[in-house]
């Protein structure tokens, strides 16, 4: 057995690579820079992990997403692997700490945002470490024409002065010809050995419905379909209000998006995991780590922004290779409805320039200030007092975000406020006559000095370490002393933290990304247009066109898509159904959906016939919305 085979068996327990795993992690145990295209479920981080802990030193991953990374390093450790991340809102001193760890705690893998390699110090301090390989996931947002650009990106080709003599493994599960192309250009890879997984998946069947009643065609799916499946939707409401619809017909769901609390998100992530409920409704927060082999179905109810990030989604169906379905439901009003959604609150340099300086007066950080300053983030009361539209407002600070002037982070956090309001000999007395919560109340007074004279927000998880208790003694210490009135305390949720990467430099930081603005909103109407053309082209097989979009050529259909169905099928005549409903109607009246369960068709052509019936004046509609015949 190889030492890469006996690597992935003793830490990932499989027997056996992917295609084409083992060839990348040659290129890079060979020295050479690689590029890996490989869709969603490929196991692309498996390509540098397993040549990182090969090698002596320590392996640098670059990542955008900082609950992928946060993800990635959770999973190592719970194999023993040492790994560590530098998210955003960890404090200079902190950093310094944990990259001296790195340097001689005989760490194998760092984590880091490509907004870190801009800070000049973290940049020296990472030129010491022995690094083995550079991994750069999400490689397509180096370029202005990838789906997420961020213009951080172009930073990391200048890594090569310092690692000369270090791999550079570019990696990415979405990318066009053109995107490839910038990848190798702008990350300076030198003569690259290239891997390009097909995008194509056999397995899954595309489909593609134009239908009035979702809710209905969903359940008729589920009944069909028993296994795991995923309901994707747009907004956190859409998330809830589904999942209580469908536990209300009798299927098992839950729900999971960017403002529940981490507690809840694990809760219903494991009740689905493990089974105990059939359905995940989800915004496009659920998905990255995810990687759950059986799920059936995936669903999306509303029109996905891009092709690529549909993929991605659809591409969490069928990972254990047996057949699967993607299915995209859509109604006439949806198209409108989405370019009002993606279109027409893109904002412009005007708006964006608007939104950044309201934003810095909103925390009063005057011009040439605020690097490195952290806020608890309302969006909502933020629109309301400058009167901004909340989509497009999102959209500008999303963009702020992703060029790196700002990091918005949308992980739930519960944010604790206390005040002492007795004096303090009267807590010095109340730690005498309780002797179990007295380390925890000592440590809040010399952590908080100020604590007498105004709430102060305390920081838990470091009490608890401090005090030597844990998370939930020091919680349970603090509500007797809020039940004896010894403190305010005052415990709320905020579910967006907003660090500013930079000083406030307003005409000069706006004018520096306009450009990338201008190339983004182009795109993102572009691949709008793309979505549009995937849904109503009637003439080509769904995973024809899924493939041509990513660059790919296939002569043969899948046999499988909702076209290809659809061209199997001997489809009736709107004479033939008309006949069949009337002959129903005369056994007693029906709801639209019991006559479509009767006729075992859940295409639209029901609803036509019924229309036809009805304008021609040979059924009528009952005040029970049931459908009878006109006597």
């Amino acid at each position: 057995m190889s030492e890469p085979l006996q690597i992935l068996k003793k830490y990932w327990n499989h027997d056996s690579f992917r295609t084409p795993q083992k060839e990348i992690i040659e290129a890079v145990l060979n020295g050479h820079d690689t590029f890996a295209l490989m869709p969603t479920g490929g196991g692309k981080s498996i390509c540098f992990q397993i040549p990182a802990l090969m090698q002596k030193g320590i392996c640098l991953v670059i990542s955008p997403l900082v609950a992928l990374m946060k993800d990635q390093v959770a999973n190592l450790q719970k194999r023993n692997i040492k790994a560590i991340t530098l998210t955003g809102g960890i404090k200079s001193d902190e950093i310094i700490d944990l990259l001296d760890n790195c340097q001689y705690g005989n760490y194998k893998f760092l984590y880091l945002s490509p907004e870190r390699l801009q800070s000049e110090w973290i940049l020296e301090r990472i030129k010491n470490l022995p690094i083995n390989l550079i991994a750069i996931d999400e490689a397509h947002c180096v370029s202005q024409w990838g789906h997420d650009f961020r213009p951080a990106y172009l930073k990391i080709a200048h890594l090569k002065t310092h690692f000369p003599k270090t791999p550079f493994l570019a990696l990415t599960a979405t990318a066009t010809p053109r995107v490839k192309e910038d990848i190798i250009k702008e990350l300076g890879l030198e003569n690259p050995l290239c891997f390009e997984k097909s995008f194509e998946r056999k397995n899954i069947a595309y489909m593609v419905f134009e239908i009035e009643d979702k809710l209905f065609r969903i359940q008729q799916i589920l009944k069909k379909n028993p296994q795991p499946s995923i309901i994707y939707v747009r907004n956190r409401k859409a998330c809830s209000d589904t999942a209580n619809q469908l536990n209300a017909l009798g299927f098992k769901a839950t729900f999971y998006h960017g403002g529940l609390p981490t507690k809840e998100k694990n809760k219903n992530m494991q009740h689905w995991m493990d089974e105990e409920v059939q359905v995940m409704v989800a915004t496009n927060a659920f998905g990255m780590g995810i990687d759950k082999a059986n799920v059936k179905t995936v669903i999306h109810i509303q029109l996905p922004d891009n092709l690529e990030n549909y993929y991605q989604e659809a591409g969490r169906s069928g990972r254990n290779e047996e057949k699967a379905f993607a299915i995209l439901l859509s109604s006439p009003s949806d198209i409108t409805q989405a370019e009002n959604q993606f279109l027409y609150i893109l904002p412009d340099k005007t708006f964006l320039k608007e939104v950044f300086i309201k934003m810095c007066n909103y925390f009063q950080i005057a011009y040439g200030e605020g690097i490195n300053e952290q806020f608890s983030f309302n969006l909502n009361q933020f629109c309301q007092r400058y009167n901004f539209p909340i989509l497009k407002t999102y959209n500008a600070i999303q963009f702020l975000d992703r060029q790196g002037v700002i990091s918005l982070s949308q992980e739930f956090s519960e944010k604790i406020s206390l005040q002492f309001i007795i004096p303090s000999k009267e807590v010095i007395r109340y730690t005498s006559l309780n002797p179990n919560d007295e380390e925890i109340i000592v440590t809040i007074l010399r952590a908080y000095p100020g604590i007498y004279d105004t709430p102060i927000n305390l920081n838990i998880p470091f009490i608890a370490k401090k005090s030597k208790h844990t998370e939930a003694e020091v919680e349970i210490a603090l509500e007797k002393l809020k039940e004896k009135d010894i403190v305010a305390y005052q415990s709320k949720n905020n579910d967006t933290t907003l660090l500013f990467n930079e000083i406030r430099e307003d005409e000069r930081t706006i004018n520096r990304i306009a450009k990338y603005l201008e190339n983004q909103n182009k795109l993102k109407k572009q691949q709008f247009e793309a979505v549009i053309n995937y849904i109503q082209k009637d003439d080509c097989c769904k995973s024809q066109l899924l493939l041509e979009y990513f660059g790919e050529t296939k002569t043969t259909s899948c046999g499988i898509c909702s076209y290809c169905i659809s061209k199997k099928e001997k489809k009736e005549s709107k004479a033939t159904i008309s006949k069949k409903i009337v002959d129903l109607l005369k056994t007693g009246d029906l709801s639209s959906r019991e006559i479509q369960t009767s006729l075992h068709n859940l295409s639209d052509d029901v609803i036509f016939a019924l229309q036809e019936l009805l304008e021609n004046e040979i059924i009528l509609i009952l005040p029970n919305n049931k459908y009878s015949l006109k006597q």
